[in-house]
């Protein structure tokens, strides 16, 4: 949404040109597609693996110069200044032009263990401590592993019920989608290059070429690809201040992925699988960096009990743009689980306080924690637009409410071993 300069405040102007400048200097720096590996690479990989015949696999990788872009990401960077008098719209473009070209750092180094260090900066490490917790990310992965198996959660007998084909899929969610959003708002595709399972943008989202889908794949389509990502997207889109709320910056991944998936566990999109899978990729990237090579972190995978497609994916997503023989990783699978526990604690700490209003500011673009609160006086004065749309579970505060409430009452209740049998005693 396209909207004239004379609809923002003159003092304001300043942000919105420098936002203008962040996102031309950004649209040569694309993160995902400059790691990615060839599907054709992975067919024949996978079929060897399966035969037992395991080889590391060889990635050539085209290495983007990007000087320019980080020239003139830095120079945002020094146009907006630092310390306590920028308004918090300077501060937000500060960040995330750093973020950015940070993120073309890293591309720069493709195919080398250089990724690792900037990779690390935008989505952290294994064992970072997770917000308001002396836990880690690490810590997490391993509990939810634990609990998978202690409940007999079965990889393999997940992998059993796939059974529908992408082009089925597209039908049905374009259906559901345009009658969420409008018809044609989004349009629903099928890539048979495409790495990932499924992958979205502001108006399109795509599906594996090839690939099956389950019911619970189906709602975590929705639930996380299109009621989060997408609609976050196209609520930036509608943002006539800050153009770049539209696009996912390498600052907000965290958060992103955090709300998606927490917005899985809202609408009862997820299951303790799903979680399983989630945490094991965050092992796997502390044995990359451990030294471990790819076929090991492969035959680990497969170790827990994913098929031998689903092990090879895994793998790829740790060793995605590194050297595949150990010490190297690309840590973005790092966010999904550390965000998704620190966008459950913000949705607690918002309903104790009463906060309804930043929640619903967190889908109006794409934007980290901070930046919902800290842009709140934009948001006031309405130069930061709430969200035109929010997903079906955030329409129904009473039900969120029950949910979260529940959640902030029983996190005080701390049970062990013995208390709980001596509770099953009682009953």
């Amino acid at each position: 949404m396209n909207v004239p300069d004379g609809s923002i405040a003159p003092e304001l102007r300043h942000y919105a040109a420098l936002d203008q400048r962040l996102l031309a200097a950004v649209r040569g720096i694309r993160i995902l597609p400059t790691v990615a590996w060839p599907a054709s690479l992975e067919s024949r990989m996978i079929e060897a693996y399966d035969k037992g015949r395991f080889a590391l696999p060889e990635v050539s990788y085209t290495r983007p110069d990007l000087s320019a872009a980080r020239a003139e990401l830095a120079a945002i960077e020094a146009a907006v200044g630092e310390g306590a008098q920028v308004d918090p719209l300077g501060d937000y473009l500060r960040r995330t032009a750093e973020s950015w070209r940070i993120a073309a750092e890293m591309l720069e180094s493709v195919g080398s263990a250089g990724v690792t260090a900037p990779s690390i900066a935008l989505y952290g490490r294994p064992d970072d401590t997770i917000p308001g917790s002396q836990r880690s990310n690490l810590d997490a992965a391993r509990y939810f592993v634990e609990l998978s198996d202690e409940l007999g959660a079965d990889l393999l007998a997940d992998d059993s019920c796939v059974d529908v084909p992408a082009d089925v899929l597209r039908g049905d969610l374009a259906a559901t989608l345009d009658d969420f959003f409008g018809a044609g708002t989004i349009n629903v595709e099928v890539d048979p290059e495409l790495t990932a399972k499924a992958a979205a943008g502001a108006t399109r989202i795509r599906l594996r070429g090839g690939a099956s889908f389950s019911e619970y794949d189906r709602h975590q389509l929705l639930a996380h690809e299109a009621f989060v990502h997408s609609l976050t997207a196209l609520n930036g889109r509608r943002q006539p201040l800050l153009a770049s709320l539209a696009r996912t910056s390498p600052r907000v991944t965290a958060t992103q992925e955090g709300l998606a998936v927490f917005a899985e566990l809202m609408s009862g999109a997820i299951d303790i699988t799903r979680l399983k899978r989630i945490s094991l990729r965050i092992l796997a990237i502390d044995m990359a960096l451990g030294g471990a090579d790819f076929v090991e972190v492969f035959k680990y995978f497969s170790a827990c009990g994913q098929s031998t497609a689903d092990s090879f994916h895994s793998a790829q997503r740790v060793f995605r743009g590194v050297p595949l023989g150990g010490g190297a990783a690309f840590a973005k699978d790092n966010v999904y689980l550390s965000g998704l526990l620190t966008v459950h604690t913000f949705f607690r700490w918002a309903l104790k306080k009463r906060r309804m209003d930043l929640l619903r500011h967190l889908f109006a673009g794409k934007l980290t924690l901070h930046d919902v609160i800290a842009l709140q006086p934009h948001f006031a004065s309405g130069a930061i637009l709430p969200p035109h749309w929010l997903p079906p579970w955030m329409q129904h505060v009473h039900g969120l409410a029950g949910k979260l409430a529940f959640s902030v009452f029983i996190n005080g209740i701390h049970m062990n071993r013995v208390q709980g049998d001596e509770l099953l005693a009682s009953v």
